[in-house]
């Protein structure tokens, strides 16, 4: 079946990749491992980028490095959201009545972008199959809508090692859990080679 793979980039790291070895995946090998019997005509990754910390002035770095990795698989598209940092009050956990001011940053539009285009190019018919990388259960209307509007299956692959969403676990066609195992045998070789040139998988990440 002619397939697309939306992944949800945050759901994915936290879910899946983050404090393990594992974060130089090639989501291209990660969709035929898991997806063996589909034609995978496109892969629409969807993120935003992360700013420096003072405890981690890299991280951009790491993942502009990353990104240039993901850009080397011909059939996938990087599509952006962004961060909302803002200051709030919130209550400390053993003295609930006291409050601290923090900062606290979010990554908006990526759930309202995989909605869009999994619904447009349902609409389109560019697909056979749409499968989303996710376990976020605010994706649930756009995949009822294509499953029971337009008559597509929609499969999900979940990179949360518990705790499925028992929504997306209800309306999907299929659901997979990805494993560890899965991720390992997914990785990118280091060095890659673009048409900038050879470059590394970040040596601390």
């Amino acid at each position: 079946m002619r397939t697309i793979v939306y992944v949800d980039g945050f759901n994915l790291y936290y879910g899946a990749l983050k404090g393990t070895p594992c974060k130089w995946l090639d989501l291209a090998k990660l969709c035929r491992l898991l997806l063996p019997n589909h034609q995978i005509i496109k892969i629409k990754y969807f993120t935003a980028r992360v700013s420096a910390r003072p405890h981690d002035p890299d991280q951009p770095t790491r993942q502009q490095t990353y990104f240039r990795a993901l850009q080397t698989i011909p059939n996938l598209d990087i599509i952006y959201g962004h961060f909302l940092s803002h200051e709030i009050d919130m209550p400390l956990a053993q003295h609930p009545h006291r409050s601290v001011r923090v900062i606290k940053t979010e990554e908006k539009g990526s759930d309202v972008n995989i909605a869009a285009h999994l619904v447009h190019d349902g609409h389109r018919g560019l697909y056979e199959l749409a499968v989303l990388i996710t376990n976020d259960s605010d994706l649930l209307e756009p995949l009822k809508i294509v499953r029971y509007e337009l008559n597509l299956p929609v499969g999900i692959l979940n990179p949360q090692q518990q705790h499925p969403s028992r929504v997306l676990l209800q309306h999907a066609s299929f659901f997979k859990r990805i494993r560890r195992g899965a991720l390992a045998a997914s990785q990118f070789p280091s060095p890659l080679q673009d048409a900038n040139g050879i470059f590394h998988k970040p040596g601390v990440w």
